[in-house]
């Protein structure tokens, strides 16, 4: 099979699936490249509430396909911090499902996750001291901010793999589940979402990110958006909220400063 990320929709949720299985679900250039117009495509979909990645077959993504770095791997890095950073912007809550090895460039979208749920003996490391390349400063920062600097170190400095207990204690992944059961957890946690406010997740999104230049703007959403008044009305008439706020359909640059 060639390889691509596919992708599928249904009530709500969309699946993004890396597909490599040649090498592991490793990325290519051309993956790389795909993901952000395909990020900005379900970004703009109002049907969409909620994004999954995960890999086909039994292994997440086994990082960048090393092929790809004999020619220039400041472009290959380049890629990579692109797709990474438009998926940490996707304005939508995204959750990673992974089972099987989670390593170098799969780690990377990974951490770039909103979320992250494991099947055990899934395996995680961040490998560029086994090829002598210098970690982007972007997803360094964005890997220590997940899991403190001492895990970040760690990871960085010995390029070794964890297993799922140890990511699930650093805080790399949210939850474990049996094998068998990350499909099924999945989908359940994702119906939760789909049915939540899209308000609340995306100024939730924004704020626990860190972004600090939009308070304003979130305040006069909520006054203009009906949602509160929905959620309080349908709490006390026992049925379920039908929130209607649906936003914009891609997030808004960071003011530079």
């Amino acid at each position: 099979m060639e390889p691509q990320l596919t992708h599928s929709a249904a009530d709500g949720v969309a699946t993004v699936v890396i597909r490599h299985p040649a090498k592991r679900n490793a990325m290519t250039a051309a993956m790389w490249q795909s993901l952000p117009p395909l990020l900005a495509t379900l970004a703009a979909d109002p049907d969409v509430h909620v994004l999954v990645l995960t890999g086909a077959g039994g292994t997440f993504c086994a990082g960048a396909d090393i092929s790809t770095l004999r020619g220039s791997p400041e472009e290959a890095q380049r890629l990579a911090v692109l797709a990474e950073d438009t998926l940490a912007a996707f304005p939508k809550p995204v959750l990673a499902a992974v089972r099987g090895h989670c390593v170098g460039g799969g780690a990377q979208l990974a951490a770039a996750c909103d979320l992250r749920f494991a099947e055990e003996g899934s395996l995680f490391g961040v490998t560029p001291a086994k090829l002598g390349l210098v970690y982007p400063a972007s997803s360094t920062r964005r890997l220590a901010a997940l899991v403190g600097p001492a895990a970040a170190k760690y990871l960085l400095f010995s390029g070794e793999l964890i297993d799922a207990e140890r990511a699930l204690r650093t805080g790399f992944v949210d939850e474990v589940l049996p094998g068998g059961e990350l499909d099924k957890r999945v989908a359940e946690f994702t119906r939760v979402l789909a049915g939540r406010s899209r308000l609340t997740q995306a100024a939730a999104k924004e704020f626990a990110n860190g972004r600090t230049d939009r308070d304003a703007y979130w305040s006069e959403q909520a006054r203009g958006s009906g949602e509160a008044a929905e959620g309080v009305a349908a709490f006390l008439e026992r049925r379920r909220p039908e929130f209607s706020w649906t936003g914009p359909a891609s997030p808004v640059p960071p003011t530079s400063g």
